[in-house]
């Protein structure tokens, strides 16, 4: 069957490529393996912030006290927060079936695994289609370390942990970064004991010393055990119903392990040599700065690129990708700022630079910091964990990076990135006037800690 473009993966971009592309005329074949949605939907953001937001339910009541509220003994039912979580993930679901469902004939979603025989050539099946552009978003999976002794344990990924009805009674989660964190920070909520494990001497190990610490601070008041800067040399199982990480000079034992050890592009099953498709040594499929690969006509967005592994940057690379195909100008692929938050509570938001990557660039800057607890409304509401830290160029006064610890830090990052989209001074939020008590006048107060902004 030949078709104008064939879509492999319903993520994040591959939905809203299909049903854009259907709608301007084009016939369009979108080939699903599994669930439609894609990881952010089924496996990712959608499950995970559902079940984050019960364990945050549980927190604030169990700590409520601390406001003059007394809310008695706080009982977590596991099995109801997994309920509530497959609603809302079975919700989303069907929201993508309906809107495929309104793109009309010019689209076909065909289930099965898709691998390709040829240039511009796939096989679903047994069925052949070919078509003149063939777009990949198959997104990623779990990493599976090569550890001794785990293919001889029952252990986790951050899929089969939603699906437990039975609380842990201890949890060893493998892995600090941002879905060890987010995971273990919720079961921790949930009532188990957790113990975190990372070869780094840091969690989220790509931030600032002082960002990552801010948030250990956090777990460790919240009773989560830190195992920090130990290389995991092998997992045994004691025969009975525990199971350890060990390491040179000690282990981590519970009853549950959860491996969360960053993620393995799905491409490796997909034919790609048959179609002439490069991929790198960790197995993402290369593209230039247009989304092409090497093969002629074939694109690849999202997670299997090996880019920031977001669903916001997925969707954005479908409208960048949609403008390409469509002739019109088209922004690249390297042109953008990317935001990013860890769902941790306080969460961790990041854009642009840290201080370590300026550093290392040779990027002159100047940096301004402040305790996220030195906000008023962080003092009112009793969220004052957490911190603040400003880049700007000394040259223009351009923005450079911005790192925040604390309370809706994620919605906190969106006051900056639309300055830095378009390389505004940092000055337009010092002469912003901002609501008072918010959390957001403290980004002003953060931004007026450097002495050329500071009232005089």
């Amino acid at each position: 069957m030949n078709v104008d473009t064939i879509i492999i993966g319903s993520g994040q971009a591959g939905v809203p490529l299909a049903t854009r592309l259907a709608k301007a005329g084009k016939q369009i074949l979108l080939v699903e393996r599994a669930q439609l949605g894609g990881t952010c939907i089924n496996y990712g953001c959608t499950p995970t912030k559902t079940m984050v937001a019960s364990a945050r339910a549980a927190h604030v009541a169990r700590t409520s006290a601390r406001l003059g509220v007394h809310a008695g003994e706080v009982r977590v039912d596991l099995a109801a927060v997994v309920a509530r979580k497959d609603a809302v993930v079975q919700r989303w679901r069907d929201g993508v079936r309906r809107r495929l469902d309104d793109a009309g004939d010019h689209l076909r979603v065909l289930a099965g695994a898709a691998r390709f025989v040829g240039e511009r050539e796939i096989d679903v099946a047994g069925e052949r289609h070919r078509a003149d552009t063939i777009i990949i978003n198959t997104g990623g999976r779990p990493t599976v370390p090569r550890l001794p002794g785990l293919d001889g344990v029952d252990w986790l990924d951050n899929h089969r942990i939603m699906q437990l009805r039975t609380l842990p009674r201890r949890l060893v989660v493998l892995g600090g970064g941002y879905i060890g964190c987010e995971f273990g920070q919720m079961f921790r909520r949930f009532g188990a004991e957790v113990i975190l494990v990372d070869r780094n001497p840091r969690i989220l190990s790509r931030e600032d010393p002082d960002v990552s610490q801010a948030l250990e601070q956090t777990f460790r008041d919240e009773g989560i055990e830190l195992a920090l800067g130990v290389q995991a040399e092998r997992v045994t199982a004691d025969g009975g119903t525990d199971v350890a990480v060990r390491w040179s000079g000690g282990e981590a034992r519970g009853s549950h392990l959860l491996v969360a050890l960053g993620r393995t592009p799905n491409a490796d099953d997909l034919g790609c040599e048959a179609a002439g498709i490069e991929r790198d040594r960790r197995g993402f499929i290369v593209v230039d700065d247009g989304y092409a690969t090497s093969a002629r006509g074939v694109y690849a967005v999202g997670d299997v690129t090996g880019g920031p592994q977001f669903t916001h940057t997925s969707w954005d690379d479908h409208r960048r990708l949609y403008d390409r195909l469509r002739g019109r100008e088209a922004r690249r692929r390297s042109d953008r700022v990317v935001p990013s938050t860890v769902f941790t509570d306080p969460q961790v938001a990041r854009v642009g630079m840290s201080e370590r990557e300026a550093h290392a660039a040779g990027q002159p800057f100047e940096v301004a910091t402040m305790p996220f607890g030195s906000i008023a409304r962080a003092i009112e509401t009793d969220e004052t964990a957490g911190t603040m830290k400003l880049l700007i160029d000394p040259r223009d006064e351009r923005i450079l990076g911005v790192a925040i610890v604390g309370a809706d830090a994620g919605e906190l990052i969106h006051i900056f990135v639309p300055l830095m989209q378009a390389r505004l001074s940092a000055r337009s939020i010092v002469d912003a006037e901002f609501v008072h008590p918010t959390f957001a006048e403290g980004v002003q107060s953060l931004v007026m800690q450097l002495p050329r902004y500071a009232l005089d």
